[in-house]
């Protein structure tokens, strides 16, 4: 955009594309349907949100119960007593809370009286589709919250948490066999369940793109006609 002598001004053709109104020819026919960017995000299939936190509330936190007993004869040992016994253990119990901080996160999005009406006039409603481009910001930065976290708030994500233990896989799936590529499953599905005492057996397997384009095209065997998958 410039200025003229007149105190005028003239609009380069950036300004007027990013208005919405566009040159067109005698002859040429424009599609009026507006294609957004193109873009997927997976972190609403991967975390569950909690439906009882607010903008109001500056931490998030949940509760641990830790118990521990005593055996009988033994400290370690079963609680076995006798019919005239009348010193029994108890339950210890530690109740312990677990604290998060809540980061604001905002965004905002504004136009003016006349560009809602150049917008309309033309057929592109530029308030909706900045609506659509801050719903669209806001799940990215969540998606990427999600995985990897923020350096600069000091949190981590499900995949370079520290919490989570990390395991390099004996060979390449490029150059696995299947019978390597099913024993890197069992491997970490084994990792994780003793990581829960045994008490919780994975029941989800987040694979690549590049790692599930493999295991799906990979045959069992020379002779098989299933995947790996």
């Amino acid at each position: 955009r410039a200025r003229t002598r007149d105190h005028m001004m003239t609009f380069d053709s950036r300004t007027i594309d990013s208005t919405g109104a566009f040159m067109v020819g005698e002859l040429e026919r424009l599609d009026q349907t507006m294609h957004e960017p193109l873009v997927d995000v997976t972190w609403g299939r991967d975390v569950d949100l909690r439906s009882d936190v607010s903008i109001a509330d500056e931490i998030s936190s949940f509760s641990n119960a830790s118990f521990a007993a005593a055996g009988g004869a033994s400290p370690q040992g079963k609680s076995w007593v006798g019919k005239n016994a009348d010193a029994i253990q108890g339950i210890a119990l530690d109740i312990g809370k677990t604290a998060q901080p809540l980061t604001l996160w905002a965004n905002q999005i504004g136009w003016t009286i006349p560009e809602l009406e150049s917008a309309r006039q033309s057929g592109r409603p530029v308030d909706a589709l900045k609506h659509s481009g801050l719903i669209l910001k806001h799940n990215m930065d969540t998606d990427e919250q999600v995985y990897i976290g923020d350096e600069v708030i000091g949190v981590q994500g499900l995949l370079n948490s520290d919490k989570v233990g990390a395991t390099n896989v004996n060979k390449s799936w490029k150059l696995a066999t299947a019978d390597e590529m099913l024993a890197d499953v069992n491997m970490i599905l084994y990792n994780a369940w003793i990581a829960s005492g045994f008490a919780v057996c994975p029941s989800k397997l987040l694979l690549p793109p590049e790692q599930f384009g493999l295991a799906v095209t990979r045959k069992v065997s020379e002779a098989g006609n299933i995947s790996v998958l």
